[in-house]
Formats: structure tokens, sequence, C-alpha cells
């Protein structure tokens, strides 16, 4: 992963997009059939900068669900911070001693905007046949062990007829592992839910940046692994995993989404619909890339 593909896309008027934008303009211009004196009273005439910034401002994102999302003041925990990048792979080592590690001169690289750190997450490949395997088998089994009071609301549902992943973090999250192929344990930048904090999961995924992956239940808890301290108390900022969708009855209605959060004293692991507003609550997401990157 080179610094140039972490770095963040900043499209310009030479781009394949900023031309397409400049040739609508022009052939809007060019079918005015504007005389000479009509085109000076056009130049002359101020504010066509700020009609053609604000119409940008209002549709460079899509404004889907713009109505979940309020703002909210809860953030991590006092003494929670990103784990310096040996002590993640360290502790995934130690709790899963298949792994074989990780290419860590990748952390020396700057964080793409929007990042916090750098993090460490495996392959759920190699922990389980399927990614719900992976999870239910070995991830969950090490939350139960080493987070606090850990309960899991999901138990004996969470097979393929409950959890999937979503397919566009799925296909991300495997470009950054074949970018450091032959490393178990995969060295990604990533955001542990302050980015969209107050945003419902479907309203996050909107706002998500073109080179950002909502995080899943997989990796989301083997986050909370390394990082102990994230979940500490119920006035705090709980996680989102927007890169999953669950189905509550198995029954082809994916409008849930699993979470990881404090509460009644432990970590939980929980779903809440995707649609779902909270101040306490935000998605979880990595980054991967620049926008022609993964539209190459």
């Amino acid at each position: 992963m080179s610094k140039e593909t972490l770095a963040p896309s900043k499209v310009t008027d030479r781009d394949p997009k900023g031309l397409k934008f400049m040739s609508v303009v022009s052939a809007s211009y060019n079918k005015a059939g504007l005389s000479n004196e009509e085109a000076q009273r056009i130049n002359d005439t101020p504010g066509l900068s700020g009609i053609i910034s604000d119409f940008i401002d209002r549709n460079r994102r899509l404004n889907q669900f713009a109505d979940e999302e309020i703002s909210s003041s809860y953030t991590y925990p006092e003494g929670y911070e990103i784990l310096p990048i040996e002590e993640q792979v360290a502790k995934l080592k130690e709790l899963f001693p298949m792994l074989n590690g990780a290419n860590l001169e990748i952390a020396k690289q700057p964080l793409p905007e929007g990042a916090e750190g750098w993090a460490a997450i495996p392959r759920w490949q190699r922990l389980g046949t399927t990614y719900n395997e992976a999870f239910e088998n070995h991830v969950l089994p090490a939350c139960q062990t080493n987070l606090k009071n850990f309960c899991n609301y999901l138990k004996g549902e969470l097979s393929g007829k409950y959890l999937r992943q979503l397919p566009r973090s799925a296909e991300m999250f495997e470009r950054a592992a074949a970018e450091q192929a032959g490393y178990d344990i995969i060295i990604i930048p990533i955001q542990f839910g302050l980015r969209h904090r107050g945003r419902s999961v479907r309203r996050a995924r909107e706002c998500f940046a073109a080179n950002e992956l909502g995080l899943g239940a997989f990796a989301v808890g083997c986050l909370a692994l390394t990082h102990p301290k994230r979940f500490q108390r119920w006035e705090q900022l709980h996680a989102d995993c927007g890169g999953d969708e669950y189905d509550w009855y198995a029954g082809g209605q994916w409008t849930y989404c699993p979470d990881f959060y404090f509460g009644a004293g432990g970590v939980k692991f929980h779903a809440y619909r995707i649609g779902y507003v909270s101040q306490r609550f935000g998605s979880a997401s990595a980054f991967l890339g620049s926008a022609e990157t993964l539209e190459a």
C-alpha cells in the first residue's frame, strides 16, 4: 500500500469527472446562443461563482435519510486511544496463535483524511471457513473471556441467514488484504465511530467517503479485543458495525445492523434497525485508497 494509494483524492477540472462537469456547463452555454452583448452582460453580472458553489455543496453528497442525523457530544471514554500497531498485532497473535503477523511498515505512512489511527485486523479467512464461523467461533468467545461482563444477545442467531457483510465492505477489505499478501493481519486506517456519531447506520453509509468502508462485527470485535478501554461505560460513544447487515427474523429483510456497546456493567453485542438514530452511537469505518484507485 503506497503513500499515493492512501492519499485523499481531490478531483479537479482536468480529471475525467471534472471534465464531465465542465462539458455540461459548456453545453448549456452553447445552447443559449448568446449575442456578444448578452455574453458580456452575463460576464459582468456578479454571483455566478456563488451559484455554482451552492450547487456543488447541495449535491456533492446524496441527501437520503438526512433526517436521521442529530447533534451529538458523546465521545470515547477516558483513557481510550488507538494503541501502537505493534501492541495490537502482539495481542491478536496471543488471542489467535494461528495468525502469522503483519507488515508493520504500513503504519509508518501518513494517515488518510478522516482516520484516527492505524489498526490491526485479521483476515477472517484465517479463523474460519466462513465470515460467520470466524466471528461466532473465534472472535465472540475471545470477547466472552477478555471483555468485561460480555454478553452476546444474538447467540445462536449469527449464521449466514442472520448476519452478512455488505458487498462493498467485503470487496474493499479484500483489496487491502491483496495489497498486503502473505500476512494474516491487515494494517488499515480506521476511525472508531466519532466521525459518524449521531447518524443512523444507513445515513452514515450515505456519508461515507469514496475510499471509506464500514467495519463489520468481525472487525469491530477484534478492535474491541485489542482496545479493551474502548467500551467502559454507558455515558460514552458506542459503535455501530455498519459494514455488516442483520436480518432479525432470517426472512430476507436486512434492516438491522450489529453493534457493540457498554451497558448494565458490561460490553454487549446486539443489533438495531439501520434507521435508528442515537446520540450515543456512531459507525466505525476504515479507509482504503483514493476514489480513482477504487474506480479503476
